[in-house]
């Protein structure tokens, strides 16, 4: 144990002297790969928050490197790496479980600016939170609610260039929730997560929220660039409605399609022939 710590304490030193070489150092996948499985193997709170740490240290290196856009680390089974095809923003996320504390979101967003400048960096941290994130009204760096991003794709209306997210929330050990989210940035550089964008049976919302039983598996994801298709979810009998631990999929698919800048609620979608 001492001879890695040592190992580990000289390895963030060479990052820190050298941050452009880290990335093709050979042994940073290695040692991402088992401090993630320390984390997941180690039950003391305070092991695993100094594990955490240098994880932390060591993806802060990465993402400030000019490779972040063109290297991606593989088989890291916990990191969540995601690369918008306009290659204009990257989302490095992931998650720290504690026993005696809320667990933890981590997240760096990449946003590449103009040839020749300097990348944008935004870490952000959240504590798991078993209310859900609230659909009517934007969010910033500073209140971000957590959740872990695997998907984006790049919209721009009205000459505002945005990105809109699909992730994941495990706040509530009862419920998982799932989520399409907007992000932009000000004029000024600061983070809006948010917009008025989803039309469904209410009034619009900035977000959409799904909110299901956690031993239930829902499919959320992009269908094309115009659609994000998704499971129908129901109780699992009349009298639980409105409880939504008891929430899960009929097997049905209902869709969000963008059309004239709205994104636009279709229940029942038929999407068999098309794949």
């Amino acid at each position: 144990m001492k001879s890695f710590l040592l190992y580990l304490m000289l390895f963030i030193l060479l990052l820190t002297d050298s941050v452009n070489c880290q990335i093709s150092h050979a042994d940073t996948p290695q040692i991402l790969e088992e401090l993630f499985n320390r984390l997941a193997n180690n039950y003391n709170d305070n092991d695993r928050i100094r594990i955490n740490d240098s994880i932390r240290t060591i993806l802060y290196s990465y993402v400030k490197s000019d490779s972040v856009f063109t290297y991606r680390f593989t088989n890291l089974r916990y990191l969540g790496q995601i690369t918008s095809p306009d290659s204009l923003l990257k989302i490095v996320t992931w998650n720290l479980l504690l026993g005696k504390e809320p667990a933890r979101y981590y997240c760096y967003f990449i946003r590449k600016q103009e040839p020749g400048g300097e990348n944008k960096i935004y870490a952000l941290s959240a504590n798991y939170n078993e209310k859900p994130v609230n659909t009517d009204t934007t969010y910033t760096q500073s209140d971000w609610y957590g959740a872990l991003y695997y998907d984006l794709k790049p919209y721009t209306f009205d000459n505002i260039r945005c990105w809109v997210m699909l992730g994941i929330d495990f706040g509530d050990p009862n419920i998982s929730r799932k989520l399409i989210d907007v992000l932009n940035f000000k004029p000024d550089g600061s983070m809006v997560f948010g917009r008025k964008w989803f039309a469904g049976v209410e009034e619009k919302k900035y977000r959409v929220i799904f909110e299901y039983a956690s031993s239930a598996m829902m499919s959320l994801r992009f269908k094309s660039e115009n659609s994000i298709i998704f499971d129908h979810l129901v109780p699992f009998k009349p009298s639980l409605k409105d409880d939504r631990q008891y929430y899960g999929p009929d097997y049905s698919i209902d869709a969000y399609d963008f059309d004239n800048g709205i994104w636009k609620l279709k229940i029942n979608v038929d999407v068999r022939n098309e794949e």
